[in-house]
């Protein structure tokens, strides 16, 4: 089992880390986060929340890989939102903000 560390603060490793979105984590544990995202590469760290998940990698082929393989599955009745933690998707405002 990999380490709950993700590491935030380290720049070297913010390409290698995947961040996972709208995951549905009353369900899905950090055991199936593991066993989904290993097929990628190593897993040197696993972090779940509510509602979303970090996973380090050993490297950034290994995030992108994961990203691109990953992206839009359907687990546990939702769609995730996967992308590198380093790189965010957009969002997308309304046209009208209030302050």
């Amino acid at each position: 089992m990999a380490s709950n560390v993700t590491n935030k603060t380290d720049p070297r490793s913010m390409n290698s880390r995947v961040f996972i979105g709208n995951l549905n984590t009353l369900v899905v544990k950090k055991s199936d986060v593991e066993a989904i995202f290993s097929k990628y590469g190593k897993i040197v760290g696993c972090s779940v929340h509510k509602g979303f998940a970090f996973v380090q990698y050993v490297n950034e082929r290994n995030a992108r890989a994961a990203v691109a393989g990953e992206d839009g599955r359907m687990i546990a009745g939702q769609v995730l939102d996967i992308n590198l933690a380093a790189e965010p998707k957009c969002a997308v405002w309304g046209s009208s903000t209030q302050m």
